[in-house]
């Protein structure tokens, strides 16, 4: 069992999309994390999901309270959106659920649940878990190219 990086299930492109903005423009790259949150208008508890994922993705780093735009970030930020999909789908493929679908290619949300049970994902073992891996697999999964939604579930392009 290789220990890999989640997508929270709380985290939404849009969501990135505004963070790394306000981290670009308004905060001209690097803050506090708090004065982040007071400027974005959210509860820290909702901004930490698309805070720690926006890390594993490389886009931004964090320590000590301060948070800071990666020149992966500022890259992104600065793409079209076509340019951005493809620094997402270079990013995600390694990050559940995300890895776990390349895997099996053609799949339901049954099948992915289990998969990534016997991989050690906990992170959608919750009641709200099969909304929570659907809307994922779409959100980033789709968005990036990287899996298809289909009648049956769902197949992976790559």
């Amino acid at each position: 069992m290789i220990t890999m990086e989640v997508i929270d299930p709380d985290a939404r492109i849009a969501d990135l999309v505004g963070l790394l903005y306000v981290l670009h423009h308004v905060f001209n790259e690097k803050t506090d994390i708090y004065e982040l949150e007071k400027e974005m208008e959210v509860d820290i508890d909702d901004l930490m999901p698309i805070v720690y994922t926006a890390s594993n993705l490389g886009l931004i780093d964090t320590d000590q309270g301060d948070i800071w735009i990666t020149e992966k970030g500022k890259n992104f930020i600065s793409s079209s959106p076509k340019a951005r999909k493809e620094i997402l789908k270079g990013s995600v493929i390694n990050m559940e659920p995300i890895a776990t679908a390349l895997k099996l290619r053609e799949f339901d949300l049954e099948q992915i649940m289990e998969a990534l049970a016997e991989e050690g994902v906990q992170k959608y073992n919750s009641p709200s878990g099969y909304h929570n891996l659907e809307v994922t697999l779409i959100e980033w999964g789709v968005y990036s190219g990287i899996i298809k939604k289909t009648e049956d579930g769902f197949v992976a392009t790559l």
